[in-house]
């Protein structure tokens, strides 16, 4: 596998413990909104709601071992996942201050700051990988019959642990130095105040078609380089009473986001749909409609954004800059809001309690400047450049949702089209995409994929493909495992 495929299989996993947060936004939410301002201390029920949304929060670094190295794994199956809590566990405790200060023979105060912050997320994906790997590797292994019982997935945690600790002591030459580093970048981009927000805004809207934004969005949204923007945001009160929140400044890797997915993405829509010929006008308000639609409730755009990515590469590259546009804007204006799955109305909705959102509501304001923008840009670049975006075509009619509604045919029809269950590696998915590898992709016909209702297809390296399907990509993912 390329490198590029790897950061993929990655990006894939980091999925599986960001999809927790949304149980925390909503507990955190929910909780804000019975208690905005005494974080609790005037409800005994807004109190529980937010301190069992913490729980998950500050559990964050532990969750990204767990669910990385789960998602990482050939097979999914829980003894990875287990071996990835064994393994930040040996890690963290080893290179705890304490344990450096007795195994180094240093004072207590003498040990490297690096080391009161081994429990982060970095560390949680490294342990997944980790872990994975090894997973991957010996999850098969037989003993001798003396041992059988420790054979197969019950060796995994086993040599995990010896790994990861041959893993701590290479760690401890070179964690402060890669500590030192990430808390440097992470310094450089806080320095740039709202243009580094905006830069970071732009460069995760061009790493969507390769998947690669989550790596991108641990940085900025998780404590890999000591912004930790979400976390931070969603623990209100008790962020700004630890001194790990500014109002109107945390949150600022997030708020410009509402303005692009709730209005900016459905002006796009819109401007598309006027766009497109007389005779495919009803076929495309269908497929834009549905697309903006979740765009706008919950932030879901990968659907609307592979509409159009492909076939008008450059409206994707004006879509990445007004996204940076947007985050510079709604950061400089201190306008704030949050979230903890993406920035739809439900989230905006939850978030406007919290004692960090600051004039959140300016944020629909700019929203409808933006949906304006959208619209106007986007229509004039297409007539333009006559762009061939969805009803535009000049030899066949715009690529229809699949006329069936049962899950299972639907999946056997992906199956055939992808060159049958023998073509296929592995099957996997995040929230939108299917995330395949195959054995001969040239068989695939991408036009057969964008008729059955795939709104994009994505190749990376030779062997892997990525079919963007929007909400269906997991239930998909499920019934094509199940037929094979």
């Amino acid at each position: 596998m390329n490198i590029l495929g790897y950061l993929q299989k990655i990006g894939r996993a980091l999925m599986v413990p960001v999809a927790v947060l949304p149980a925390a936004a909503i507990l955190m939410g929910i909780g804000y909104w019975i208690d905005p301002n005494g974080w609790g201390g005037g409800s005994p029920v807004a109190a529980f709601l937010i301190k069992a949304g913490a729980a998950i929060i500050d559990s964050m670094p532990v969750l990204f071992a767990v669910g990385v190295a789960y998602g990482m794994s050939k097979d999914k199956d829980g003894s990875a996942a287990l071996a990835g809590l064994v393994g930040f566990l040996v890690v963290t405790t080893l290179l705890s201050p304490g344990a450096v200060a007795q195994i180094k023979g240093i004072p207590a105060d003498q040990v490297p700051a690096a080391f009161a912050k081994i429990s982060n997320q970095f560390v949680g994906i490294l342990c997944g990988v980790i872990a994975a790997e090894l997973y991957n590797r010996f999850s098969s292994v037989e003993l001798h019959k003396a041992l059988a019982f420790f054979s197969g997935r019950r060796l995994v945690p086993i040599v995990t642990s010896v790994v990861m600790i041959v893993v701590s002591f290479i760690l401890m030459a070179v964690w402060p130095v890669i500590y030192g580093g990430l808390v440097s970048f992470g310094e450089s981009i806080v320095s740039m105040g709202s243009t580094g927000a905006g830069i970071y805004a732009f460069f995760n809207r061009l790493l969507i078609p390769v998947g690669l934004h989550h790596a991108l969005n641990s940085v900025f949204w998780f404590d890999v380089a000591g912004i930790n923007d979400i976390p931070n945001f969603l623990g209100g009160q008790s962020s700004i009473d630890a001194g790990k929140a500014v109002v109107g400044v945390t949150g600022m890797y997030q708020a410009g986001f509402f303005p692009i997915m709730m209005f900016g993405l459905p002006g796009a829509a819109l401007a598309i749909y006027h766009s497109a010929k007389k005779e495919h006008k009803e076929k495309v308000a269908s497929i834009m409609i549905a697309a903006a639609f979740a765009a706008f409730f919950t932030g879901v755009t990968e659907p609307l954004e592979f509409s159009f990515m492909f076939v008008a590469p450059v409206l994707y590259v004006i879509h990445a800059l007004l996204t940076g546009l947007s985050v510079f804007i709604a950061s400089s204006m201190h306008w704030i809001a949050g979230f903890g799955f993406s920035a739809g109305l439900v989230d905006m909705v939850l978030s406007s309690r919290n004692p960090l959102a600051t004039q959140w509501y300016m944020l629909l304001v700019q929203g409808l400047v933006f949906f304006g923008l959208y619209y106007a840009i986007f229509r004039a670049v297409i007539v333009k450049f006559n762009l061939k975006t969805p009803g535009r075509e000049d030899d066949e009619a715009v690529p229809v949702q699949a006329q069936t509604t049962d899950r299972t045919e639907l999946a056997r029809q992906y199956l055939e089209v992808l060159g049958g269950q023998d073509n296929l590696v592995t099957i996997d998915a995040c929230i939108t995409r299917l995330r395949l590898t195959l054995k001969d992709r040239s068989i695939v016909d991408e036009r057969k994929l964008k008729a059955l209702g795939a709104a994009g297809v994505v190749k990376l390296g030779e062997q892997n493909l990525q079919v963007i399907l929007g909400p269906l990509a997991e239930i998909i993912a499920g019934e094509m495992k199940a037929l094979r």
